[in-house]
């Protein structure tokens, strides 16, 4: 967490606090959706819950409307560039503008905005690439409204990844869904169930694997990493009765992993990998897809679990849920999600230089 200031309510602004440190780039996400609500609540929440400055990237037009609808009354302060953020975070929350050139309903996604959705993000991964801010945080998007468009990506883990590949950086994104409960990675994500089979290679968990070990090391703290690997079918396949994966494509990789260094285990049935004992036992755990991953993580930390892109040049993070177009523009909208995700992105950059320790519990 970030230190507390002297005042009781204010921010620290010690350097030992990280006063040098760049702010976050927060960006809107599906203009319809929850996420203008939230970016508005976490900035009037920003003392109770020690935020490091951040500014939003978005339409500051949008955004007053938004305030006055649901009755927040933020005040905003446009900002031409990230290094005016932290003057103005203490009274007002710094807005980098993006107009929306149509009109926004509540729970209603049009898809004459997904341009300026889509260039929010950009804007933000270039200044986290170019070090004016130290990480980017994500609003939910509505990725069926951007495919409508031509957006040819699943979503914003394999967005960022082109992003960074096309400004010639190396990324091969994995997506970690992070609390204090449960960490853990899919090797497979935005893909049908009937596909997970024929997409789930050796190579594609050693990769996950590495990345996944990596990290925990660099932004989490842990020496050692200890990382649990799921099987795919049941019983982790029976010995092959229910399926051949876990024999000839998942021990493999695990084999392979640990002659890295990495302290991987499996394969093991996912059906009791992930009771409170056995979360004891590991660090993360890798799960080969979607569901396999999220349903557990979504159990245990519903309003608390963060996503996290690893295998960027850059920080990612964002809330664990969707656009929530039911409950938008109502006031009724939860911000503890954003609330973390803010938390863990600065968390995540002030640990890269820190020691390490043994093991740890999620972030």
């Amino acid at each position: 967490m970030w230190n507390v200031a002297s005042h009781p309510n204010r921010p620290s602004t010690s350097a030992a606090a990280g006063e040098s440190a760049p702010p976050l780039a927060l960006t809107l996400g599906e203009p319809a959706g929850i996420g203008p609500e939230l970016a508005l609540k976490c900035w009037r929440l920003r003392y109770e819950r020690q935020l490091p400055p951040f500014f939003v990237i978005g339409s500051a037009d949008f955004l007053q409307r938004v305030s006055s609808t649901i009755g927040l009354d933020v005040p905003l302060q446009a900002i031409d560039s990230a290094s005016a953020a932290a003057s103005a975070f203490t009274d007002a929350l710094p807005v980098l503008d993006i107009p929306l050139p149509a009109c926004v309903t509540p729970g209603r996604a049009n898809p004459a905005n997904a341009a300026a959705t889509l260039a929010s993000i950009e804007r933000a991964a270039d200044m986290v690439m170019m070090g004016d801010a130290a990480a980017m945080v994500t609003g939910p998007i509505a990725k069926a409204t951007l495919a409508a468009v031509g957006f040819p990506h699943a979503g914003h883990t394999e967005f960022l990844g082109a992003l960074a590949n096309a400004r010639g950086l190396p990324a091969r994104p994995v997506m970690l869904l992070a609390s204090r409960e449960l960490r853990v990675v899919p090797v497979t994500i935005h893909i049908a169930l009937k596909d997970v089979p024929a997409a789930i290679t050796s190579q594609a968990i050693i990769d996950s694997g590495a990345i996944l070990a990596a990290a925990l090391r660099r932004f989490f703290g842990i020496k050692t990493p200890r990382i649990a690997v799921a099987g795919l079918n049941p019983h982790a396949g029976e010995s092959g009765l229910m399926g051949s994966e876990e024999e000839t494509i998942i021990r493999p990789a695990i084999e392979n992993l640990r002659a890295q260094g990495v302290e991987a285990t499996g394969p093991h049935p996912a059906d009791t990998l992930f009771h409170e004992r056995a979360r004891r036992s590991y660090d993360a755990v890798l799960a080969m897809y979607h569901d396999q991953a999220l349903i557990p993580v979504k159990t245990l930390a519903f309003d608390s679990a963060v996503n996290v892109t690893l295998g960027l040049p850059f920080i990612r993070t964002s809330p664990d849920h969707g656009t929530a177009f039911d409950i938008a523009g109502q006031g009724i909208a939860r911000p503890e999600s954003m609330l973390c995700a803010l938390q863990l992105a600065a968390e995540m950059a002030a640990r890269q230089g820190e020691p390490h320790v043994q093991h740890g519990i999620p972030a």
